[in-house]
């Protein structure tokens, strides 16, 4: 069977998460919403723990950690805190409670450095079955209300002449950042799933005329990604998930050249 092969499920985990990451790293990009994307992340590493002490699994404990970060951190905002402090605080707090949690699971076999950077190499078909049905779901979450999303994005006032709740709009996107979270830890790790929300979206928008180019330039570049950093993780002997992260960064840098490269850019 060609699920079989570790490399062909490793590429096939690589290019399903590129899939749900480039439509929500293109609103992260657009919003400011990087350091909070971080924040959800890094708040992973605290369902892993709580996953793991109370049996159960680790996409479902990583969704709700994740999910609960991000809506702590939208209720806070504007009582009396600036947004990046916040996130620092949140996003660094539960990162250590996390480690620490880690620490008193005894008789527990755990691979943190796995969770941390990812281990693509190690994705089950099982693992390929929850981050493939995660993906479709956050394509389809966001495909869904991709015109609200868009409206709420370019001005809240003209979303409310227009019947829709920002709010509203605001908590799918955290819905589906939760997800995103979830399924990237096996693949890159809590550390670099910022990076492949906002590296790829990043790289695409110099190459768009339009938001859903933009989304759909985005998805092919962190797919490509994926699996050329793969083949290079295997060639050099590197870590597959930063290789992948390092081989985004390069089609970033080629995209900003050829940005510049432009007449009356």
């Amino acid at each position: 069977m060609m699920l079989d092969d570790f490399m062909t499920r490793a590429a096939l985990a690589g290019v399903g998460v590129a899939l749900a990451a480039a439509p929500l790293g293109s609103f992260v990009v657009w919003r400011r919403m990087a350091y909070f994307g971080d924040a959800t992340a890094h708040a992973a590493i605290l369902g892993v723990a709580l996953s793991l002490a109370l049996q159960i699994s680790i996409f479902a404990g990583a969704v709700a950690v994740a999910l609960a970060m991000a809506l702590s951190v939208t209720l806070l905002t504007g009582r009396g805190y600036a947004m990046d402090t916040l996130l620092g605080v949140l996003a660094h707090s539960a990162l250590a409670f996390g480690l620490v949690a880690v620490s008193f699971l005894s008789g527990i076999r755990i691979d943190l450095m796995a969770y941390l950077f990812g281990d693509i190499l190690a994705v089950s078909r099982g693992d390929l079955a929850v981050i493939w049905g995660g993906a479709a779901l956050v394509v389809g979450l966001i495909g869904w209300r991709w015109s609200a999303l868009l409206t709420s994005t370019i001005s809240e006032e003209l979303a409310y002449a227009g019947g829709i709740d920002p709010r509203r709009e605001q908590l799918i996107l955290t819905l589906a950042l939760a997800i995103t979270v979830a399924v990237a830890i096996k693949v890159v790790g809590v550390l670099l799933i910022a990076a492949m929300l906002i590296i790829p979206a990043a790289a695409a928008r110099p190459l768009s005329r339009t938001p859903e180019q933009m989304a759909m330039a985005a998805a092919v570049i962190g797919g490509a990604a994926a699996v050329i950093g793969l083949q290079s993780a295997y060639a050099f002997d590197t870590p597959a998930g930063p290789s992948i992260v390092c081989v985004a960064a390069i089609a970033f840098i080629g995209t900003s050249i050829l940005r510049g490269l432009r007449p009356g850019e």
